[in-house]
């Protein structure tokens, strides 16, 4: 997280709504005490016991063999980011900088069962193809009999209980109308342009 509260965000909404946006995200943790990480895409699920975000992970992944026994981790979205030149303020004296917004959701991870996994997979399909619309959504159902179930034995479910969900929205709200007006137009047509030009609240 980045330490300026200017630049926090904690409004769960707003968090989601980007995780949606995004959902591929970096999974760390140090199970054993040496810091490993891996990459995966996610579906946020409401649960009665509270905010859960599922995941799975190849059977060869670092972090596969901990699931078992379970493990806490931090699990980082990011969303748009970009450079900032400081030829492009206004101001003298400036220095490059980054603007980007992140999330973390940090949690303890345990293993999904079976059922839990094809759960998983299920939604994870049916959230990312309704991206492609109008095209006819794929299933597994336009699989050959038993394929899914053979492909399904290399991969493990694991799902995040979430007990911390912030994020970082760094988008120059910390520099002068005139100095994020340039930064705005050096950047062009950026998606951080567009992010800027939005306002951040």
């Amino acid at each position: 997280m980045h330490p300026a509260p200017l630049f926090h965000v904690a409004d769960e909404g707003r968090l989601l709504a980007q995780l949606a946006e995004r959902p591929f995200v970096t999974v760390a943790a140090a199970p054993d005490g040496r810091p490993r990480v891996a990459h995966a895409p996610v579906v946020v699920r409401r649960l009665e016991s509270g905010l859960a975000i599922d995941f799975h992970l190849s059977r060869g992944n670092a972090l596969t063999p901990f699931l078992a026994q379970g493990f806490r981790a931090v699990l980082v979205g990011l969303g748009p980011e970009a450079y900032i030149s400081p030829d492009w303020y206004e101001s003298p004296d400036q220095v490059p900088t980054w603007n980007y917004v992140s999330v973390e959701a940090e949690g303890p991870v345990t293993i999904l069962d079976e059922a839990g996994l094809v759960a998983q997979l299920d939604a994870l399909s049916a959230q990312e193809e309704a991206r492609l619309l109008p095209k006819r959504p794929w299933t597994r159902a336009k699989m050959s009999p038993g394929v899914f179930e053979k492909m399904t034995r290399g991969i493990v479910g694991a799902r995040l209980t979430v007990e911390r969900l912030e994020g970082v929205c760094k988008l120059g709200q910390n520099k002068h109308a005139a100095d994020r007006a340039g930064a705005i137009a050096g950047l062009g047509d950026h998606p951080v342009a567009r992010l800027m030009e939005n306002g951040t609240d």
